[in-house]
């Protein structure tokens, strides 16, 4: 298996060395590089290309929302994975904005990060169901699509919870011991059946079911 190269850029050196440390307890993934400011991380991914880019925002000299697009101007296949303190819904959309593939904040699970790294290189986008909740609150499902809901098969639904989640085909395959191809005509059958076009739609129609709670774990 090929490793994900993960890149990491955050000033505090503590942080920096425990989130290496922990992303490389898992042989799927290894940190290439590390950085302790934003105009370092810009130079040093452009010459090291690594898969994602694992970006504070409080970043000294140029802050990582400045690096993050940065990044993707000069390196658009490298995905940015934002790992912040920051939860308001400017920081959030300005970081989607600039092109950041996924957003998590510090105060999560250490799970989420690896959760997050996994559903970035293989789905594309990936909210901290926590960020999630703050930049869609209080929202409303069309009656269309809770008419629509009641053709769900239970196992249907589950593959929605899931993917909001963030978890990739290939994980839930392995959660629900289904195959890949199963899961993938789960996901687009359900899709289907309630108009739902992107991962952020399917987000927020979880959270309106009630189904992810604060921790990232569905009810």
């Amino acid at each position: 298996m090929k490793a994900l190269r993960i890149f990491l850029a955050e000033d505090q050196t503590i942080l920096r060395q425990s989130l290496k440390s922990l992303i490389e307890d898992y042989p799927d993934l290894r940190v290439v590089g590390e950085a302790a400011d934003g105009e370092e991380a810009v130079r040093l991914v452009k010459s090291l290309h690594p898969d994602i880019v694992v970006m504070d925002i409080s970043m000294p000299r140029t802050d990582g929302i400045q690096a993050a697009a940065a990044i993707k101007q000069a390196c658009p296949e490298v995905k940015v994975l934002v790992l912040t303190v920051h939860e308001t819904k400017s920081h959030i959309r300005r970081a989607l904005q600039a092109g950041a593939s996924g957003y998590v904040v510090k105060r999560s699970a250490a799970e989420e990060l690896i959760q997050a790294l996994r559903a970035v290189a293989a789905e594309g986008v990936y909210l901290d169901p926590i960020v999630a909740m703050k930049l869609i609150p209080n929202t409303k499902t069309p009656a269309s699509v809770k008419v629509q809901q009641e053709s769900l098969s239970d196992r249907e639904a589950e593959v929605v919870r899931l993917i909001a989640l963030g978890y990739a085909n290939k994980e839930i395959a392995a959660r629900l011991n289904l195959s890949v191809k199963t899961v993938e005509t789960f996901k687009m059958r359900s899709t289907e059946k309630l108009g739902l076009r992107s991962r952020v739609e399917i987000v927020r129609y979880a959270l309106d079911q009630g189904w992810l709670t604060p921790n990232g774990e569905g009810n």
